[in-house]
């Protein structure tokens, strides 16, 4: 039988959370993935340093400002090149692949880092549908079959039995950790249904976050493996040591989307002190980026206290398009550091 993990204590008071990066392994304007691939692994370093709970990256095609499309592959260079933190999907998007061969691939993280790797899984394709066509072959019923691929996954992972036909070699046995990830109401409801944590998407798409966040704990089950809800959402954090540098620095993830919304994605662009965007489209983008966390010391430590409280959320997911490396780490290390002063009751 599968060990039954408590859940993670849900903080009493808003500052007792943890929180954890989500990465997209960011291609720059004139840079390469390979370039990428080093500041993802950078970034995990100084996120394991400054303790965060996770560092997780996110399964996305034909994006040419977006190098993590292999993420297993990807989770494997980030998880040797660190000691401590936990690494993981945020997500896979389980119907672009066979459940056996996901199984497999975690099996195998798993099994050369113990206990530190998670499983994120969404059931978007991740690109646009021309492309997923190219990763499927054929689309139909991808995303219907979505629940019955967790469940056959969780099979894989699960102790092996007397006549079972098919394994995960590695796999088997290992019980790496399940999470649901979404945007909409379907993945709340499946994760409270399995007794899974669940992360909500709410910095890119957070419409239904209340929402979803309220349906997936009033329904939540118990299972083998948690006992209790455990909800993360996403945050966009751009922190600096200034609110016009902080604001500036925003930018580069405004044009992404902008970009995106014109069908012209490309590399992450640096900043600029004016966008070149009609009305609508900036407040089209405002919409999508409401869970957006921008500013100074002070700033961000109101708007991260905000967001606790307006969630209940069990833990944070940061994230952060950040053009310039350095002020990327500088935004995640003050995000460490507002954490701590708001343990500390600060």
């Amino acid at each position: 039988m599968p060990h039954r993990a408590k859940a993670p204590e849900t903080a009493n008071q808003q500052t007792m959370i943890p929180f954890s990066v989500l990465d997209l392994s960011p291609v720059i304007a004139g840079a390469t993935p390979a370039d990428a691939f080093r500041n993802t692994l950078d970034l995990a370093q100084h996120a394991e340093k400054w303790n965060y709970r996770r560092f997780w990256l996110a399964e996305h095609h034909n994006m040419t400002g977006i190098a993590s499309a292999a993420t297993s592959v990807v989770i494997g260079y980030v998880a040797g090149g660190t000691k401590t933190i936990r690494v993981g999907s945020g997500g896979v998007m389980l119907p672009n692949h066979a459940p056996l061969v996901i199984a497999e691939q975690f099996g195998t993280l798993a099994s050369l880092y113990p206990d530190r790797i998670d499983l994120g899984l969404g059931r978007a394709p991740g690109t646009d549908q021309s492309t997923a066509r190219a990763l499927r072959r054929d689309l139909q019923n991808s995303a219907d079959s979505f629940p019955d691929d967790v469940v056959e996954l969780q099979r894989y992972f699960a102790d092996a039995v007397p006549g079972q036909r098919i394994r995960a070699v590695p796999g088997a046995g290992l019980h790496v950790p399940l999470w649901l990830l979404g945007s909409s109401l379907f993945s709340a409801q499946l994760a409270a249904s399995l007794g899974l944590p669940f992360a909500f998407a709410s910095h890119f798409a957070p419409d239904y976050m209340l929402t979803a966040l309220q349906m997936y704990r009033a329904q939540f089950r118990p299972s083998a493996t948690l006992d209790k809800p455990h909800a993360m959402v996403g945050v966009n954090l751009f922190a600096a040591d200034s609110n016009d540098e902080a604001q500036r620095l925003f930018t580069s993830l405004q044009q992404q989307f902008i970009n995106l919304r014109r069908g012209t994605p490309g590399q992450l662009q640096p900043p600029v002190d004016q966008l070149q965007a009609s009305e609508m489209e900036l407040n089209s983008v405002a919409h999508s980026l409401a869970c957006t966390v921008i500013g100074d010391r002070d700033a961000v430590r109101e708007g991260l206290k905000s967001v606790i409280a307006q969630t209940g959320a069990d833990e944070l997911m940061l994230t952060a398009q950040i053009y310039d490396h350095a002020a990327r780490l500088r935004s995640f290390e003050i995000g460490a550091e507002i954490r701590d002063e708001l343990a500390a009751g600060e």
